[in-house]
């Protein structure tokens, strides 16, 4: 009994002054110095060795464009150096530009790598240097922008860096073929997926909206929101008052709520043209036109995207996919409509008129 009582005794002791030495001691935020090793008992336990983790990127945000290959920088070190290579996990993830959780894209310790959902087979970690953790994607898509997070844990401790991705391109209205006003939420996303294109974010119309879009009707973002870009006010579009800026519906409820929709498309794999035809056609026949060519009729989207990036200007009125009709101007002139560049849309015809086509054809 009496050796029970001076062990507790003495376990006492030790706790108080371990307590203390533990208050004495400066406080250390958002790191553990540790390593771990066997006593003679073989229990694990950790001894606090000053060894610290440090993780980033040279490069906070990164530009491209659709198809292109993106390059996410990130470094792990430790201070000071350890004297043999130490073994970490390295673990990268995304979360989208339009929000939501935060999802796996590719996990690395050592040998063994694994990649996750979209992403499978279009990344790699590049390990050009010992703490190289950096994150190559291949084959970039439309909604592969966002904030991508590379982690690097090793043991208790985990550090990390965050790497914003953003796609070059071009952001458009759309309007459902009936008219104004008719595009739920999801419905919104299926309209810009069927013009080889997506919902667009804040910071792409906000964007857009810089560089002098001016649209007076609401439409969806990708985060659920309604919103609509001015350049120039006016006493129909919210009161000319108002500064330009973008108007703000705020957050809709997605099902019954109808809008319109921005759009957004970058780079082209392929090439938009205006075919040349001895005729007008109507949209069945402009279809077949297309496919006589080895291509297929151009999707709004694409014409978009060849007027921002290829330069497409052509002053003829063409059918496009969804039964529209259009023409990209670069250069404007009297006899092309307004004064600025843009696309012009004559809206949506009835599909027995007769118009020109513009054709789209994947590069080879």
């Amino acid at each position: 009994m009496m050796s029970c009582c001076f062990q507790t005794v003495l376990l006492l002791i030790a706790h108080l002054v371990l307590s203390g030495w533990a208050l004495a001691s400066p406080t250390i935020q958002n790191s553990f110095f540790y390593h771990v090793y066997l006593n003679e008992s073989s229990n694990k336990g950790i001894h606090f060795s000053g060894m610290k983790l440090h993780v980033d990127s040279a490069q906070p945000s990164v530009f491209s464009v659709r198809g292109d290959n993106a390059t996410l920088q990130c470094k792990f070190w430790y201070e000071p150096e350890p004297s043999s290579p130490k073994e970490a996990r390295v673990k990268w993830s995304w979360v989208s530009a339009a929000g939501g959780h935060e999802t796996d894209v590719v996990v690395a310790a050592g040998p063994r790598f694994r990649s996750f959902g979209d992403f499978r087979g279009r990344v790699q970690l590049r390990r050009d240097f010992p703490g190289d953790a950096t994150l190559v994607l291949n084959k970039l898509q439309l909604n592969d922008t966002g904030r991508y997070r590379c982690a690097v844990v090793d043991g208790l401790e985990d550090q990390s860096t965050v790497v914003h991705l953003e796609l070059q391109g071009v952001v458009f209205p759309y309007q459902h073929p009936r008219g104004r006003y008719h595009l739920s939420f999801l419905g919104a996303q299926q309209a810009c997926e069927e013009q080889d294109s997506t919902l667009a974010t804040f910071t792409q119309l906000f964007r857009s909206w810089k560089e002098g879009l001016n649209w007076c009707n609401a439409g969806w973002l990708a985060d659920g929101t309604v919103q609509y870009p001015m350049t120039r006010p006016r006493e129909s579009c919210g009161g000319a008052r108002l500064p330009p800026g973008v108007r703000h519906y705020g957050r809709q409820h997605l099902y019954p709520n109808r809008y319109d929709v921005f759009c957004f498309s970058s780079l082209l794999q392929g090439r938009v043209y205006y075919l040349q035809s001895s005729r007008r056609m109507n949209l069945t026949e402009a279809q077949h036109a297309c496919q006589d060519d080895r291509a297929e009729i151009a999707k709004v989207g694409q014409l978009y995207s060849a007027w921002k990036f290829a330069g497409l200007d052509r002053c003829d009125a063409g059918w496009l996919a969804d039964g529209s009709v259009r023409y990209p101007i670069t250069r404007p002139r009297k006899s092309c409509g307004p004064s600025e560049p843009g696309v012009r849309s004559f809206g949506f015809p009835p599909p027995q008129h007769k118009h020109g086509v513009y054709c789209y054809k994947l590069d080879t």
